[in-house]
């Protein structure tokens, strides 16, 4: 019989025999000890989901559902009746040890009692829609109008008060059945991304998130939902009473017999726009003063708005992103059910130049909380605001085109084919 050669070069052949079998179990001895430490790091793995993502990578997954392996074995006494059902369940980050049913994902802005049951007359009665509006006291009698409307459609109402001034609200029947939040010299997208998050508002179908210097004499919410329902639209506006209105885009006055459009033509100049045109502000486009966005849609367009670009300018060319679809269907103007912009001057600035500060509302019979209301009437700052928005929206395209650059994986669905006119 020939002898086993290891290929030791030993002539004894006990020698190479003894060194075959320590190599042989040496190696056993390996393998086991990589195969037990693989399955010691599975078990960790197990018992604490997230393990290894730092925290800036776990709170930026932090809306999404995750899926973890839930058999902890933290008690061993308790046996899982159903282990099979159990693996794979899909949950938000940070309710890994939490029971299922105690688990609450969104919430409202419905207001509770702080004793006793809720008022008959106060019970919810599952709100159409939320209007977010910003309001400074010199439009109370335009926000009063637009209000009692919303209200009236059983919105629920959230009122965001750039002057710091919310006492002098309180007169007005409904000021105690909306939110107020006050902050001072700050714009709506300001509020909307502190305190509009997609998961607060998940319970509204419809966001509307409206300029105040709005007339809505010919306006109706509650048809103008069923509208855009109808019609598919994501991602809407009113339209512009081109009689009364300060109109800056074309795109938005109102056409008459019309029940919405999508497109708008411009047929000489720079910019054309025609029936081959498929990008902004040509078709899929709609004005920052007065948008309304499904829920699918605002939480799309609520990642995008910046932090610190308070002013919003260039989000609009890039919200057919945030449609649910083809921006060409899925973003329109509605005519049936128009509004008024007055245009007037708020953040900045005075209706009037010619008035001297004198002139101007003082800030009389203030509360505490609102002497700083008086520092933003006393200067017509407009200009700088405006070159402000323009700044930022030259740091919105420059942010757009970068992260276009640097997301490999990230496919834009309107390359193909885009025309402007």
């Amino acid at each position: 019989m020939k002898s086993y050669n290891c290929g030791f070069p030993l002539s004894d052949p006990k020698s190479r025999s003894c060194l075959c079998s320590l190599f042989i179990t040496v190696s056993l001895i390996c393998g086991v000890y990589f195969i037990g430490s693989a399955w010691l790091r599975k078990d960790l793995f197990k018992l604490s989901p997230g393990f290894g993502l730092n925290t800036t990578q776990r709170h930026r997954d932090s809306d999404r559902c995750k899926v973890y392996s839930l058999d902890i074995e933290i008690n061993d006494t308790r046996d899982n009746a159903h282990p099979e059902k159990c693996k794979g369940k899909c949950r938000p980050i940070g309710t890994e040890a939490l029971p299922e049913g105690i688990i609450t994902k969104s919430s409202n802005l419905e207001m509770r009692p702080l004793c006793g049951p809720v008022p008959e007359d106060k019970k919810s009665k599952n709100a159409m829609g939320l209007l977010a509006i910003s309001a400074g006291i010199n439009q109370k009698r335009l926000v009063n109008e637009i209000v009692k409307k919303f209200l009236g459609n059983d919105f629920a109402v959230m009122l965001f008060h750039y002057d710091g001034v919310v006492d002098k609200w309180h007169d007005l029947e409904w000021s105690n059945r909306v939110i107020h939040v006050s902050a001072i010299n700050q714009t709506k997208w300001w509020f909307a991304k502190r305190f509009l998050h997609p998961d607060i508002v998940a319970e509204y179908d419809y966001i509307f998130l409206w300029d105040e210097d709005l007339g809505v004499e010919n306006f109706h919410p509650g048809r103008y939902l069923s509208i855009i329902k109808e019609e598919g639209l994501e991602i809407s506006q009113p339209a512009l009473d081109p009689r009364k209105s300060e109109v800056h885009h074309p795109i938005t006055m109102r056409r008459w017999r019309s029940r919405v459009h999508r497109r708008f033509y411009k047929f000489k100049g720079g910019g054309r726009c025609d029936d081959n045109s498929t990008s902004p502000p040509c078709v899929g486009w709609v004005e920052m003063m007065a948008p309304v966005f499904s829920r699918a849609a605002w939480r799309c367009a609520w990642y995008m708005i910046q932090n610190d670009l308070i002013h919003a300018w260039g989000l609009d060319m890039k919200l057919g992103y945030c449609a649910q679809g083809d921006r060409m269907v899925k973003v329109g103007v509605v005519d049936e059910e128009y509004i008024v912009h007055l245009g007037l001057p708020t953040l900045g600035g005075y209706p009037d130049k010619n008035k001297t500060n004198d002139q101007r509302p003082r800030a009389k019979n203030l509360s505490d909380s609102e002497p700083l209301a008086a520092d933003m009437y006393r200067y017509d700052n407009r200009s700088a605001v405006r070159r402000q928005s323009y700044n930022e929206m030259m740091t919105f395209r420059k942010r757009w085109n970068n992260a276009v650059e640097e997301d490999e994986c990230w496919i834009d669905p309107f390359k193909q084919g885009t025309t402007q006119g």
